[in-house]
């Protein structure tokens, strides 16, 4: 646990161990940290934002871009310490290390671009506006994409000239470490940003109460979103808060057929479907289902389930025995209540190379009744529900037909449907013969359930300062 800078054990010397969800063993440990620890780091931030407040926009900029080409110097090493605490194949900790040092690269390029604003008033006179940092900000990064969400909340929080917090899941904290680490090794002074370790009902809690955090940045599930949403407003603080969804794909009869097979299942299967953005509910125009789902499911067979430190490995594990019991749970309901056809998986895999990991097979579902719960709920697994629609009509209806909002895909040739469905569909963000890719550019964020604010590009920048007005009189 790093607290202002320094490296310190919890008080009554309690550890959190963590686990390689591939093979059950454990590969080191972290402190658990206490509400006192918070607190310490809190100060700690606090006694650094002055100082970093007054270096200039460009100045934060070199140190975030000498961060993020440390970062590529050492991206093997971190991609192989994200794998092992995370699970996903080493391919994918390698383009989200890799993803990590674009978000930096992004926010360092355009330091020199953010000036103020002079407007002209006549006779008034004239008015100068400003953007100024918050203050000391906090952020609360989940376990399936912990250094690509680290850096979508570091990267416009430093650079607005704020302190920073953070708080990583305990699953997945030492790529963060290290991350944090190498920021300070690129120039960032000490303090400025501190990492806390330990659970959420303590430690994220007393971050959230904190009176001197001014802004938190939550990434993770609705119901504690809402319990931060609860314990932040007594405090009017500012908060982004990123809670998840239930990501519909409409597939069309005039779409590339095999393209739309491939995105379905890289948009399902990447990290083993633990991505917020995942496809989650495959809505396929009722003239190609059958042969749709014929090649999904060869597709999803073909997916070879592994270690994601070994080589060829296209789906690693999930991250925990409780993320897989979840999982089994969703999939058993909807079997024993007879709303679906299994078409493969469904299971745990079979083979002593399986038996200590938290392994489920990609699985596909078929014919899936509305009313199930692999519909109705947002299902943070390996398992693609298939429902035929007769029309677009039906299929924006039913890719609407849920609480939460923040992407959905269309693959199509006709560009009138690609439109109706950007008009018409309730999320953050809609991709055409596309799905997953967030580029550092654009804002990402939900409506509904899927939370408030927005990561990334200037929108996110912007939310980590307010702006300042001088008004001159002549």
């Amino acid at each position: 646990m790093r607290i202002g800078g320094t490296d310190t054990a919890a008080e009554d010397d309690r550890w959190i161990p963590v686990v390689n969800p591939a093979t059950g063993e454990q590969v080191d440990r972290v402190p658990e940290g206490s509400a006192d620890d918070m607190d310490q780091a809190v100060h700690a931030a606090e006694d650094a934002f002055s100082g970093w407040k007054k270096k200039t926009l460009r100045e934060r900029g070199v140190i975030l871009f000498h961060a993020a080409g440390r970062v590529r110097e050492q991206h093997k090493e971190l991609a192989r310490l994200l794998t092992t605490e995370q699970g996903k194949p080493l391919r994918e900790s390698l383009d989200e290390v890799r993803g990590y040092a674009n978000i930096l690269e992004f926010y360092a390029g355009i330091s020199a671009a953010q000036q103020g604003e002079m407007i002209r008033l006549g006779m008034i006179g004239d008015a100068l506006v400003t953007r100024e940092p918050l203050g000391v900000c906090g952020a609360i990064i989940p376990w399936n994409m912990p250094v690509l969400i680290m850096g979508w909340k570091v990267g416009p929080a430093l650079l607005a000239g704020n302190s920073l917090v953070l708080k990583p899941a305990s699953t997945t904290p030492l790529t963060t470490i290290r991350l944090a680490q190498i920021l300070e090794e690129s120039g960032l002074p000490p303090g400025v940003l501190n990492v806390v370790t330990g659970p959420g009902e303590t430690v994220g809690e007393a971050m959230v109460r904190h009176p001197l955090v001014k802004k938190l940045s939550f990434t993770g599930n609705c119901a504690t979103g809402q319990r931060i949403r609860e314990l932040a407003a007594g405090s009017l603080k500012e908060l982004t808060l990123e809670l998840g969804g239930s990501d519909p794909m409409i597939v069309l009869s005039d779409a590339d057929i095999d393209k739309a097979v491939d995105g379905a299942i890289r948009g399902r299967f990447y990290n083993a479907g633990q991505t917020c953005t995942a496809v989650k509910r495959l809505f396929v125009h009722e003239s190609i289902a059958v042969e749709f789902s014929r090649r999904l499911q060869q597709k999803a067979e073909s997916l070879k389930l592994g270690n994601g430190l070994d080589a060829g490995t296209d789906m690693g594990p999930l991250n925990s025995a409780i993320q897989r019991e979840r999982i089994e749970k969703l999939v058993d309901r909807a079997l024993d209540t007879a709303q679906g056809t299994v078409l493969t998986g469904g299971t745990r895999p079979e083979g002593a190379e399986y038996s200590r990991g938290f392994f489920y097979q990609p699985t596909v579902v078929s014919d899936v009744e509305k009313t199930s719960s692999l519909l109705t709920e947002e299902v943070f697994g390996p398992v693609l529900p298939v429902v035929p629609m007769p029309d677009l009509d039906t299929a924006i209806t039913e890719a609407n037909r849920t609480s939460y909002g923040l992407g959905a895909s269309i693959w199509t040739s006709n560009l009138h449907s690609a439109k109706r469905a950007f008009d018409e569909i309730h999320a953050g963000i809609i991709w055409v013969n596309r799905h997953l890719t967030v580029p550092p550019e654009v804002p990402f964020g939900g409506m509904n359930e899927s939370g408030l604010g927005r990561e990334n590009g200037l929108h996110a920048l912007e939310s980590y300062s307010r702006t300042k007005t001088l008004l001159l009189g002549w």
